[in-house]
């Protein structure tokens, strides 16, 4: 049996803490896809600890993690969490476990990344620069290198091979700077690679899952990023809905059992790119600095705004979606008004279904407005305790979207969830 934890947003709704809070109930926490662009936030003991590529299980004892095969995987980036990893006293070597099928991100890949942006002047996608989507073109263009190929004594050969090929692309970019000392931090963290246990995949998931062990596989980035179903071109490049999950884990659909969609209380965005409800003003901005958006990858600012209905209930369709979990929603506690928007006017017509093209088309939201809670909701811990605006504000959500909002984050703190 496999549970999903995934974003319904644009990324960044928290679901780095929500992995951790369900942890416990888990005996398998398997990262799906994505790279390093992923920051996934943990407050552990207190102290907060940034995850780009380790599953959020990684703190709970006696749990496997998976870093599956629908990841493509920065060996420097690895060894960097890893340590961080070790300071808190987890032994990563015990439960930290990597497909062999998962696809390496090179030195050449983050020049390409660069120099393709740098190329695309004012039309930048936003990329965090990472190496990311070039990795994922090796990998569909059947180029790449994989975690499994470091075990073969040709990995260097094919290695260099490869970075040819590269050096054709960056030189049509005219990108020259030196990236000596990325190589050189490369092949070091390849040798600290070679030493995890590296495991076929899917075999691996699946006898833990005929063996009645429960999986909970943990997305990164949000839904609106998809590579088909986002906001194209502004998007990721990986699959990072729920049916990611069977082509980056190798797990049969009928293994999928609960969808859990997570869903800020707001709307956030990293980046370039289409985004409706965005806020350019002084209530976005107050969002903003009191919900610290800012990127836990990058530390760019994100663009904040309302709650967007229609992408969410889009969002809920396309994964299947059985519960929802809404995230900061105590950032929220000191407005008079909120908003909620249930429609695009697009030409003149309401709609309420997700464009073809968001960025074609001139999309002005409309809204829905309720009354602000204007309560501290941080130490509350039932949902009976909670303001009656803000559980009409959730009514309402529940009504529109057709999926529960059954659990709610009303703090940073591993405890601080309120159950429906």
């Amino acid at each position: 049996m496999v549970d999903v934890i995934l974003g319904l947003q644009w990324g960044d709704e928290g679901k780095g803490k929500i992995v951790d809070y369900f942890a416990n109930d888990y005996d398998v926490i398997a990262r799906f896809q994505g790279g390093p662009n992923a920051g996934h936030t943990l407050y552990v003991d207190g102290k907060k600890i940034v995850l780009h590529q380790i599953p959020s299980g990684i703190f709970h004892e006696n749990k496997t993690n998976l870093i599956g095969n629908g990841v493509v995987l920065d060996p420097v980036i690895l060894k960097k969490e890893c340590d961080n990893v070790s300071a808190f006293g987890v032994n990563y070597k015990k439960n930290l476990f990597i497909s062999e099928r998962t696809h390496l991100i090179l030195p050449t890949h983050r020049a390409i990344d660069r120099a393709s942006e740098l190329s695309k002047g004012i039309e930048k996608i936003g990329s965090t620069l990472k190496g990311i989507g070039p990795a994922y073109m090796d990998k569909t263009g059947r180029n790449g290198l994989r975690v499994g190929n470091l075990l073969d004594k040709s990995f260097t050969t094919e290695y260099i091979k490869l970075r040819l090929k590269h050096q054709k692309l960056l030189d049509s970019f005219n990108f020259n700077e030196d990236i000596s000392g990325w190589e050189e931090e490369f092949f070091d963290a390849v040798e600290f690679l070679r030493g995890f246990n590296i495991v076929n995949g899917e075999y691996f998931i699946n006898e833990k899952i005929r063996e009645g062990q429960r999986v909970l596989a943990e997305g990164a980035q949000g839904s609106m990023l998809d590579v088909d179903f986002g906001t194209f071109p502004f998007v990721t490049s990986s699959s990072t809905i729920s049916a990611g999950v069977c082509t980056g884990l190798g797990v049969a659909p009928q293994k999928i059992r609960e969808v859990f969609g997570v869903s800020k209380a707001y709307c956030t965005r990293v980046g370039s790119g289409p985004f409706p409800t965005e806020l350019n003003d002084e209530t976005g901005e107050l969002i903003r600095n009191t919900g610290h958006e800012f990127g836990s990858t990058t530390g760019r600012p994100r663009r904040c705004g309302w709650i967007d209905g229609v992408a969410l209930q889009y969002a809920c369709m396309i994964n299947g979606v059985t519960q929802i979990i809404m995230t900061k929603a105590d950032i929220l506690d000191n407005l008079a008004e909120l908003k909620v928007c249930n429609g695009y006017n697009i030409n003149g017509e309401e709609k309420n279904i997700v464009p073809f093209q968001m960025n074609r088309v001139n999309i002005e939201p409309v809204y829905k407005t309720f009354p602000g809670w204007q309560e501290d909701i941080t130490a509350i811990t039932q949902y009976q305790d909670l303001p009656e605006a803000m559980k009409n504000y959730i009514s309402y959500l529940n009504g529109y979207l057709g999926v529960p909002v059954k659990y709610i984050s009303n703090g940073p703190g591993r405890d601080q969830i309120v159950v429906a």
